[in-house]
């Protein structure tokens, strides 16, 4: 098998990922992949392909047939970009590596079928690769049934499945197979090419200065625009739109649009809502790397209903199989970005668990990195993080959610709230809402309420803030002044706006400007 750790610096796709769950799989693996229509064109794909001498570089540089849907996948166009080979080229050794994570009977049939010489240089009793690769597909299916156990057994699998007819291995065994592999491709990469409705188009990325690692939820935001929250047996009229958000997403997207590097650490499934997300992900220049992708999974949902004054209620769609589990932060790269990062954003989004190791981790590195928390959704048991809040140097959110890490306190005031979290290791406290920032550190004591606002509220005043705040980190290098939190406190302002959350996210323009334009006056 190729070198896994290569095989992602090449493409970014995930087999380790997608491996989740395979191995359970027993008996007709088709039944386990989502039969949708790019799943089905893909496997129609691979089976017209592997006629004749099977899957190679010289029948896709000829062929008639419409590959289209392959040469679209993700991790065939970046395996093209990073190595320098052609996109043709790049699909063979992309579904040579992919089907590595198949089951090992399904692993054994698209082997054949594709003659993808998977097993070529492991030979043994009982195998004859040559005819195993044979030019004709008729002798590699002869082949293949006729070493069937001996196959299986460098697989070191016990027991061996009943061996199929030459017939039964043509009609039912490679359909199936094809079809477990076409699951993975789509699943793990397959969605379309980014379209011109992307709103950060390439010519106008901005200098990358820094790296910040973001942790947090990516979702689908379903935005229902009502007039006015609906009241008791009453509907309420208003028009709905979708689009990717997420706290973890808004703000790693907040980062990227002011120039930062930006790894995003989260979970989706593996649907159209994860390929949309993803899309947008990387049309942002938000470093896919660090995604990972949950075969068969439903993609999460938030419902955010907005009124015309940008008042909001959230309900939150959870599902616990599309999450970080305490085995991805293990992950050497990630430790990579962590010791590459120049400031650490981590919201409540993530299990308990991991929101304690990551700060446990941080807290550890020499030097540590700025740690920025934002302390939403809330926790249902804060007292646990105790321990960890000195590894915080930044802690952002508003009173309500601040004083939700106190619960068994009463306290009289945003004030008291941000002096009892700084008692418990926290470095500096930013109680942010109604577009304004109270800032309590050791060196900075201000707060900053001069921007005018035309709406009560936006869903993602939080993350610009955010995002701003690391950039304003990256960017000094040293401790943040007062003149720091009123750059963040502007970058608030132009996400006044009832569309999508990630996409009201400023350039450093943007927050210029706003600076320039309520600059006090003496």
């Amino acid at each position: 098998m190729a070198n896994p750790e290569l095989w992602r610096s090449q493409c970014g796709v995930r087999p380790d990922r997608v491996r989740v769950g395979l191995d359970q799989w027993t008996g007709d693996s088709m039944a386990m992949v989502p039969q949708d229509a790019r799943v089905a064109a893909i496997r129609s794909i691979l089976a017209r392909l592997g006629k004749y001498a099977g899957l190679n570089a010289e029948r896709l540089r000829h062929t008639e047939i419409d590959a289209a849907p392959l040469l679209e996948l993700l991790s065939v166009r970046r395996y093209a970009r990073r190595t320098g080979a052609g996109v043709e080229a790049s699909i063979l050794p992309v579904v040579r590596e992919v089907a590595q994570w198949l089951p090992p009977t399904d692993r054994l049939i698209v082997d054949a079928a594709l003659s993808l010489g998977l097993f070529r240089d492991r030979s043994g009793v009982g195998v004859d690769v040559e005819r195993l690769y044979a030019d004709n597909l008729g002798e590699r299916r002869e082949a293949l049934t006729e070493q069937w156990v001996a196959l299986h057994a460098l697989l070191d699998v016990d027991p061996v499945p009943e061996t199929p007819t030459v017939k039964r291995l043509r009609t039912v065994s490679e359909h199936n197979a094809f079809t477990a592999l076409a699951g993975l491709l789509a699943t793990d990469s397959g969605y379309p090419m980014a379209g011109p409705s992307i709103t950060q188009p390439a010519t106008t990325v901005p200098a990358r200065r820094g790296v910040v690692t973001v942790f947090g939820d990516a979702v689908i935001d379903h935005l229902y625009r009502v007039d006015a929250f609906p009241a008791a047996d009453n509907a309420a009229s208003g028009t709905f739109t979708g689009h990717p958000g997420g706290k973890g997403l808004n703000r790693a997207v907040a980062a990227a649009r002011l120039g930062i590097g930006v790894h995003l650490v989260c979970a989706v499934g593996g649907d159209e809502y994860g390929r949309r997300i993803l899309e947008f992900i990387e049309t942002e220049h938000v470093h896919l790397d660090l995604v990972k992708v949950v075969p068969f999974a439903t993609s999460l949902v938030t419902a955010v209903v907005i009124t015309p004054n940008g008042e909001t209620r959230i309900i939150g769609c959870r599902d616990s199989r599309v999450q970080l589990q305490d085995d991805d932060l293990h992950r050497p790269e990630l430790r990579a970005a962590l010791e590459a990062s120049d400031a650490v954003i981590l919201s409540f989004e993530p299990p308990p668990s991991v929101i304690e190791q990551v700060l446990s981790v941080v807290s550890q590195m020499r030097p540590k990195p700025p740690v920025i928390v934002c302390p939403t959704p809330s926790m249902p048991v804060p007292q646990s993080l105790y321990q960890y809040l000195g590894a915080v140097d930044y802690l952002v959110g508003a009173a309500a959610d601040l004083h939700a890490l106190l619960p068994d306190v009463h306290a009289e005031s945003a004030d008291d709230i941000a002096r009892l979290l700084r008692g418990l290791g926290v470095g500096t406290v930013c109680t942010v809402e109604n577009f304004r920032c109270a800032v309590a550190s050791d060196t900075v004591e201000t707060v900053i309420d001069h921007f005018p606002q035309v709406l009560k509220a936006s869903v993602g005043a939080a993350a610009a803030f955010t995002g701003a705040l690391a950039y304003r980190l990256v960017d000094a290098g040293t401790p943040l002044t007062a003149t720091d939190f009123v750059w963040a406190t502007a970058a608030m302002i132009p996400t006044q706006n009832l569309g999508a959350v990630a996409v009201s996210m400023p350039s450093v323009a943007e927050i210029d400007r706003i600076v320039r334009l309520y600059a006090p006056t003496a």
